[in-house]
């Protein structure tokens, strides 16, 4: 082609801002002109700095290349501490973070116009990045492994959007914007005592000496929260907001104030081949001292024995009256089989991340683990939940073929056990978004929630069922007790989605366009969170926006139109949600 070269890079870069005007709320000029500072007084000197030059300018990304992979990692990870501190002392929504991917590779020059599958995949890694953080390819962490002063975390292999094969990722974020998030969430204030006993688990520490086995621990501590969670006189906080202290050195009393708990669980997991060591200690918030502490010895094949255990000790301290009949009915269905335990585990790892590659990763080991044991109701039940939602958030090329297996594997999970909290919100979920049973999806949930009241997805679900069917302030109060039971939880957006959807039936536009812009800070690109937002932008007048919006919108999901997602979503037409889908087509999305 001429004009065309190639040319191999040794490292590229490709970088966004998040917190784009129209993402957080800012006012657009203010905005453009901090990002005018950030890049004449860091980004370009920095860049310069470390011998590299800016190749590309889109909007708010830029793509930069370097002479060495060393210099392009060590000048991502001074931009992006620098871009820390230098927002620290702004309130969380109108921060201005970066999210950075480094690749090495090929890239194709054709006049202005550079692409090539370097490129690429150094956009999808950008993509996949935490907000504040950094993606690595395999190659990349290879160049810079043992040079570079920063520990990056193996999320394993992903299936990138267009990219032909899977890459291995390398992950990185600041630990100043975990302790940003965690103080920022609690806006300072300390959260009110439950009206009954309260309790958070902490991640167990994993001490086995290999990253690989962290979700092993994480396992552990999720379990017991799960039984924990089931004794209805406990107000227990959910795992999303307790595990937001993963890596953290915080006091008790911090954790007790900002979770609104007087008690906090924590504990540590050491496991050998087959063997074995799990620590647990219960402290109170208020006095900071420990109530009790223990340890357990055993094997993999004793680790539902050592849960319950542990479980039951710490109930037995809290309250030492309880009946032996509340305990046991909070245990489940054990797997026969560690295997599917295993994967299942790895699965809800991988859920914890919000994105296409994680829910298609997700999806098959969820798979696995039902060809491991067919009959594995909580597997089955996630796997119901995981396709559902790959197909509510627009992320599954086939939407048909997957909501009949949501059906399938929703219908042998209540084979399997219809009595789990879990298995009832999941195929509470697959079920409206397949037949639009409106009864019978109320009916499961609202029975998971008699067993496990103090579930964040299940109280989220039923709001998400409320503001389907037309019963917005049920689903305003659904999702505000959610975010009590886990105040900095990673379904947040999905919360916050479901409650600013539900404010706009209620015609409260300011309210509503407020927490979409807090769901479209966390989750920008998926094309359910920017439907909401462009119909609560129209809805409070601000019409340039939402018709920006819409047009992006149309650029991610360009065969979309209102009256195919109405007829085929699971909604009751109501004249608030008619309200709703008019404000869509005013923004300027094809009726």
């Amino acid at each position: 082609m001429s004009g065309t070269t190639v040319r191999r890079l040794a490292a590229i870069v490709s970088t966004d801002v998040v917190g784009y005007s129209r993402l957080i709320g800012a006012d657009e000029a203010d905005t453009l002109t901090r990002m005018k500072a950030h890049r004449q007084q860091l980004w370009t000197p920095e860049i310069e700095r470390h011998g590299g030059r800016i190749v590309g300018v889109a909007g708010d990304a830029l793509l930069i290349e370097f002479a060495s992979a060393v210099a392009a990692v060590e000048c991502s990870l001074t931009m992006q501490r620098a871009m820390v501190e230098r927002e620290a002392d702004r309130p969380n929504d109108r921060r201005l973070l970066l999210r950075i991917g480094v690749n090495i590779g090929e890239v194709v020059v054709d006049g202005d116009d550079i692409h090539g599958d370097g490129v690429n995949v150094a956009a999808r890694l950008q993509a996949l990045a935490p907000i504040g953080g950094i993606c690595l390819s395999d190659k990349v962490h290879d160049e810079i492994d043992g040079k570079i002063a920063a520990e990056f975390e193996d999320t394993g292999r992903h299936e990138l959007k267009n990219i032909a094969r899977p890459i291995h990722v390398w992950r990185w974020s600041p630990a100043e914007l975990s302790a940003w998030q965690i103080s920022s969430a609690g806006s300072g204030t300390a959260l009110p005592l439950p009206d009954k006993p309260s309790i958070a688990v902490l991640p167990f520490d994993n001490l086995s000496g290999d990253p690989e086995q962290a979700y092993f621990a994480e396992g552990m501590a999720e379990d017991i929260i799960t039984a924990l969670s089931r004794v209805g006189w406990l107000f227990v906080i959910g795992r999303n907001s307790s595990f937001s202290y993963k890596g953290m050195a915080v006091g008790l009393k911090q954790v007790g104030q900002e979770l609104g708990v007087h008690y906090v669980l924590e504990g540590s997991v050491r496991k050998a081949g087959s063997r074995l060591r799990v620590t647990a200690q219960l402290a109170d918030t208020e006095s900071g001292e420990f109530i009790w502490a223990e340890k357990y010895n055993g094997t993999v094949d004793d680790i539902f024995d050592l849960q319950d255990e542990i479980t039951s000790a710490v109930v037995g301290a809290i309250e030492p009256k309880l009946r032996a009949s509340e305990l046991a009915r909070s245990k489940r269905k054990r797997p026969e089989s560690l295997k599917a335990y295993d994967l299942l585990l790895r699965a809800m790892q991988r859920m914890a991340d919000v994105s296409t590659a994680s829910y298609d990763a997700a999806e098959s080991l969820l798979e696995q683990a039902i060809e491991f044991e067919p009959n594995y109701a909580h597997a089955l039940g996630m796997a119901a939940w995981c396709g559902a939602l790959r197909v509510f958030w627009g992320w599954s090329q086939s939407p048909a073929n997957d909501l009949a297996k949501v059906m399938d594997f929703g219908q042998r999970a209540l084979q399997a056990d219809a009595s789990d909290p879990i298995v009832l919100r999941c195929v509470a979920l697959g079920s409206i978004l397949t037949k639009r049973d409106f009864q019978g999806s109320f009916d499961l949930v609202n029975r998971s929630l008699e067993i496990d009241p103090n579930s964040a997805v299940g109280w989220g679900t039923r709001g998400w069922l409320s503001a389907w069917s037309g019963d917005a302030a049920a689903s305003v109060a659904d999702f505000d007790h959610a975010m009590r039971l886990s105040p900095f939880d990673v379904w947040e957006a999905h919360f916050a989605l479901g409650k600013s959807f539900a404010l706009s039936q209620l015609g409260q536009a300011d309210d509503a366009l407020r927490i979409a812009r807090r769901a479209m800070q966390l989750m920008p690109d998926a094309p359910a969170s920017l439907r909401v937002a462009i119909g609560a932008l129209e809805l409070a007048d601000e019409h340039a926006e939402a018709a920006e919006l819409a047009r992006y919108h149309q650029r991610l999901e360009p065969g979309f139109s209102i009256g195919q997602w109405f007829e085929n979503g699971p909604f009751r037409r109501t004249p608030g949600q008619q309200r709703f889908a008019n404000a869509l087509h005013s923004a300027g999305l094809p009726k």
